[in-house]
């Protein structure tokens, strides 16, 4: 069975840092795209970022570029989320997602989901 685990939320004043991780098991880590959602309330859910299952490519959205850090070790089966000068915005629950294909990961129907992580960032 697959179980995907993300952990590392919390609350944190706006100009400060979290890092999320997300722990697998029951596939094969190293065969899979990762990726970090985001879902704020009221919103639709958005990628955050994503990472190969070689380490490259990368990719971030538009609004986290320069702040958040996404890396993966396929010796641990664990992706993180380093997150830094968060701002109110970044509000939301933060899910990692994993799938066998790139597109199928970006596209946001990964067929893999954790039940994700409260980040909270007060002004």
């Amino acid at each position: 069975q697959v179980q995907v685990v993300e952990s590392g939320g919390g609350l944190v004043q706006a100009g400060g840092s979290l890092r999320l991780s997300c722990t697998v098991s029951g596939l094969t880590f190293d065969d899979h795209e990762m990726g970090w959602f985001r879902q704020a309330p009221g919103k639709e859910r958005e990628g955050v970022s994503y990472i190969s299952w070689t380490g490259y490519p990368i990719e971030y959205t538009e609004s986290v570029k320069g702040r958040f850090t996404i890396s993966r070790d396929n010796g641990k089966n664990t992706l993180w989320l380093q997150m830094n000068s968060l701002k109110p915005e970044d509000t939301a629950m933060y899910y990692c997602a994993a799938d066998t294909t790139w597109a199928t990961l970006v596209a946001g129907r990964a067929g893999y989901w954790g039940q994700g992580t409260q980040v909270t960032v007060s002004s």
